[in-house]
C-alpha cells in the first residue's frame, strides 16, 4: 500500500476492524519510511456475471428474474422460498467460484434445468416447457418420457 504522504510502498497494519457497513475492513497502517499513519479500506471485489443471449446481446445476470421463473415453476409445489433462494445463491456462487465473467443463456438455462430436476421434477417440466418453448403436447410427452426413463 502506497503511503499518501511520502509515496513509500511498504507499510504495516497497526489495527484492523470491520467498517460500519460490515462489508469492508478498515485498516490503520503505518508507513515504514516516514512513520505516519493512514487508513485504508479493503472490500471483496464482486465481478458481475454477464449473460450472453441467443442474439449475442449481453445483459447482467438478474437473480430476481431467475427467482421469479423458479417461483412460477414451483407454484403449488412443496418447495419453500428459502430453498429457492438457496438454489439461486448456489448458482451464483458456482459461477463466482469458477471466476466466470460471461455465460451463454443456453448454458445457464441447462444448468438450472439439471439442478431443478434434482429438486422437483414437476417444477423441472414446468420450467423446461417455458425455457425450451414447448409448442405442443408432443414436446411435453417427449420430455416426460426422458424423465421416466431416468428414474
Amino acid at each position: 500500500m502506497k503511503c499518501p504522504y511520502c509515496s513509500y510502498t511498504e507499510s504495516k497494519v497497526v489495527d484492523s476492524r470491520p467498517a460500519e457497513d460490515s462489508e469492508k475492513i478498515r485498516r490503520r497502517r503505518e508507513c515504514l519510511s516516514c512513520g505516519r499513519r493512514f487508513t485504508t479500506y479493503e472490500a471483496v471485489e464482486n465481478t458481475p456475471l454477464v449473460v450472453v443471449k441467443k442474439d449475442k446481446s449481453r445483459q447482467l445476470f438478474d437473480r430476481e428474474k431467475l427467482l421469479r421463473g423458479l417461483l412460477r415453476a414451483c407454484e403449488k409445489r412443496p418447495v419453500s422460498m428459502e430453498t429457492l433462494e438457496r438454489f439461486v445463491d448456489s448458482i451464483e456462487q458456482n459461477y463466482a467460484n469458477e471466476m466466470v465473467k460471461e455465460i451463454s443463456s443456453v448454458e445457464l438455462g441447462e444448468y438450472v434445468l439439471r439442478e431443478l430436476k434434482k429438486l422437483d421434477k414437476v417444477a423441472y417440466i414446468r420450467f423446461a416447457s417455458v425455457y425450451r418453448d414447448f409448442s405442443d403436447v408432443d414436446s411435453f410427452l417427449v420430455e416426460l418420457k426422458k424423465l421416466q426413463e431416468e428414474d
